[in-house]
Formats: structure tokens, C-alpha cells, sequence
């Protein structure tokens, strides 16, 4: 399934210059790169778990002229994205099981991201470190502490009653 397809894209871009993060949480994404980018999509990241040749998958994202990410699931290892993480600009660590919006976060996520930064720093300082699943008040203090310059907060922001105030709360207890 896919939640907010190129039409939805294309209606967000013509409403906003703000940075459009996409991520494919798809198996066969190659199929679906230009679309997109056509539609507007700035970043476009997809699943080491679910590419059959990543890198090439990478280079197609970069030559559309979109920065490209590369997601682990929970259980993958960060040393999987060792011969990859040259070649992206964003890395995401998945701190949830992927499919379903409001679970809990993975507490082990944090070791997870403290590998991972320490892996960015040693290889491309530049790479983002995005972090998903289960980000609220609670646990963006110590993700952000942990290495995540990248938060999303999908549940946490629009499940809220009023989502200005969660935006604020989530800045003011991650100090952003």
C-alpha cells in the first residue's frame, strides 16, 4: 500500500517549498522513483531490506536529482549499510516494526543510532540520521542525544488534539 502516492505529493509541493521527505516502504521502489520525483519529492528513501540492487536503486534516485536515503528495519544490523553509506544522503532507522502507525518505540533503537552515527562520522559526516517510530516528548530527547538530526513524529503530531502545540512540546523537550 501506499499511503500518499505521487498525486498527493504533487498537491503538497504546490502548496509548500519546504523539503519533501519520501519513503518507500515498498518492495519493487525502482518501479516508482520518477514518479515521485516528478511529483515533487526531494528526498526519496527506500528499504535495504526490500531493494534488489540498492545501490543501483541510489544512483537511479540521485541521477533524478533527489537526495536518496536507504531505511533498516529493527532487526537488520547497521553493519549492512556499510558499502552503501557513501553513495546516500539520509539514513533511517526504522525504530518500529514498519506497517503500522502508533506503535511503541524499540528501546534497543538507541544503540542502534549511537552505531549508526558513529559509522556516518567515520564515513560521510554530511549523511542525515533519520529516525521513525515512536517519536514523541519522550523519546526525541534521548534519539536526538543518541545521533538522529532527523525526527518523524507522525502519531505523536497528527493524532494530537491540537497539533501546534505537539510540534512545540516535541521542540521543547528535544531542546530544537
Amino acid at each position: 500500500n501506499i499511503t500518499f502516492g505521487p498525486p498527493v505529493i504533487r498537491s503538497i509541493r504546490n502548496v509548500t517549498t519546504l523539503p519533501l521527505d519520501t519513503h518507500l516502504m515498498i518492495e519493487d521502489a525502482d518501479r516508482y522513483l520518477e514518479d515521485f520525483r516528478r511529483a515533487g519529492s526531494d528526498i526519496i528513501s527506500v528499504h535495504l531490506e526490500a531493494c534488489k540492487h540498492l545501490h543501483r536503486t541510489v544512483q537511479h534516485i540521485k541521477n533524478l536529482g533527489a537526495m536518496a536515503g536507504v531505511c533498516i528495519n529493527p532487526a537488520t544490523p547497521v553493519s549492512q549499510l556499510k558499502n552503501i553509506l557513501k553513495f546516500v544522503d539520509l539514513v533511517l532507522i526504522m525504530s518500529v516494526n514498519p506497517g503500522f502507525g502508533g506503535q511503541s518505540f524499540i528501546a534497543g533503537s538507541i544503540d542502534k543510532l549511537r552505531e549508526t552515527a558513529d559509522m556516518i562520522k567515520q564515513t560521510k559526516p554530511e549523511v542525515y540520521l533519520e529516525v521513525d517510530g515512536g517519536i514523541d516528548a519522550g523519546t526525541a530527547g534521548g534519539v536526538l542525544n543518541a545521533g538522529a538530526n532527523v525526527l518523524v513524529a507522525g502519531k505523536y503530531v497528527f493524532g494530537a488534539p491540537d497539533i501546534k502545540r505537539a510540534i512545540h512540546t516535541l521542540r521543547e523537550k528535544s531542546n530544537i
